[in-house]
């Protein structure tokens, strides 16, 4: 009898002891939930600011005498160094936890594998190769968007970079198997439907000095550098779900400095040998503005770009990359808005249109996400404490 209480009381003790570290289990994961919307936040902003200022200053350097494509291109990722930042203060913070537990992060489990990371900068070879891969495709979509700006208006530019949102849809289905709710299909269809209002309907914004040939070059180019960041993004959440590693978001930000390094290793190739370098001096002197405000374009364009580049990266790592394709396409009607102040571009009512569909697919995504998030939160809530985690005796 005695046996049988003192068994009893062992299997209450441990049955409270499985729910108090069920509780704090949940805890923890709430906090990691908060961090992470904090997290998505502040990748929105940084997206939000890149996405809406890189164009404008591009177009700034273009209208005023700027002329060199691979200039531009350079420019959208040359600013990676700042990464070092970011990336120095999380490694101080995880050093300092490593500390404290060092008889565990000391057991090395296959040291072959290590040796492999310390060659490939901490990274594994599958990973380091991606990141290669990925620099070469943002330096050349780099260099389609810089030379489709070169010839068109903002508003032209920028209305066929949202069709990106089409090819990241469908990139979507093919690489990693996104599920679309009704939700995500309405708000995929009026974001399109709004730019297609707008290019089809828009007409006679050719900038003074281009040619139609030049125009339409500029069309089919910028048309091209939207699909390629269509496959891009879709592409990025696939090697985050292959990658054999856990994808925090210090190594986000590792992968974004190796990405950003081979993107500007691509453009400063292609510099050299267009003789860009030699030339930034005697077009900092014709510049329209002078001399200094042409650096100082340059360098917010530099900064601005990185920005949006870090976002991208970081939406993809706390969203999808679907999510980030629709929060680029909703900041396009934002971008024209910002062309009539700064460039005196017309706000027609195909414009006004375009604006109200993209509001309107943007809001029918975020009630989607609403709804889903509500549903898991209550299946979540109604899940019973396994049997196994409390005794029947209990």
């Amino acid at each position: 009898m005695k046996n049988i209480v003192e068994n009893d009381q062992s299997n209450m003790k441990g049955g409270v002891l499985v729910f108090s570290d069920s509780h704090e289990h949940r805890h923890h994961q709430e906090e990691d939930n908060k961090k992470k919307k904090k997290m998505k936040l502040v990748n929105c902003i940084l997206l939000s600011a890149g996405q809406i200022g890189s164009p404008l200053l591009l177009r700034v350097y273009y209208l005023h005498g700027g002329q060199r494509k691979w200039l531009s291109s350079w420019l959208q990722t040359v600013a990676f160094p700042f990464l070092l930042i970011p990336i120095l203060v999380s490694w101080s913070k995880s050093k300092s936890k490593s500390h404290d537990s060092r008889s565990i992060s000391t057991i090395d489990v296959n040291p072959t594998t290590d040796h492999r990371k310390l060659i490939f900068g901490g990274f594994s070879p599958k990973l380091f190769i991606s990141c290669i891969i990925l620099g070469i495709i943002v330096g050349l979509d780099s260099f389609l968007y810089a030379y489709g700006v070169s010839y068109l208006p903002v508003s032209t530019s920028s209305l066929l970079m949202s069709t990106q949102l089409a090819f990241t849809a469908a990139f979507a289905v093919l690489l990693v198997r996104q599920k679309f709710t009704p939700y995500s299909i309405n708000s995929v269809v009026l974001l399109t439907l709004g730019a297609v209002v707008l290019a089809f309907l828009t007409n006679g914004d050719k900038p003074i000095g281009v040619s139609k040939a030049q125009y339409f070059l500029g069309f089919f180019v910028t048309l091209g550098a939207s699909a390629l960041m269509g496959f891009m993004l879709p592409f990025i959440e696939l090697v985050y779900r292959k990658a054999c590693e856990a994808i925090t978001y210090d190594l986000v930000m590792r992968m974004q400095f190796l990405v950003s390094m081979f993107a500007t290793i691509f453009c400063t190739i292609a510099m050299l040998i267009n003789k860009d370098f030699q030339a930034i001096s005697r077009e900092a002197k014709g510049f329209e503005l002078g001399e200094t405000k042409y650096y100082i374009v340059l360098i917010f364009t530099a900064v601005s770009m990185q920005c949006a580049v870090v976002g991208t990266l970081g939406v993809i790592h706390c969203a999808t990359s679907l999510f980030s394709g629709v929060l680029m396409t909703l900041l396009i009607p934002i971008q024209q808005i910002c062309a009539i102040f700064f460039f005196n571009e017309k706000f027609t009512a195909e414009k006004g249109m375009s604006l109200a569909l993209s509001i309107w697919g943007f809001a029918s995504y975020f009630y989607g996400e609403y709804k889903q998030t509500k549903k898991k939160t209550k299946q979540h809530k109604a899940v019973p404490i396994n049997s196994q985690e409390i005794p029947d005796e209990v």
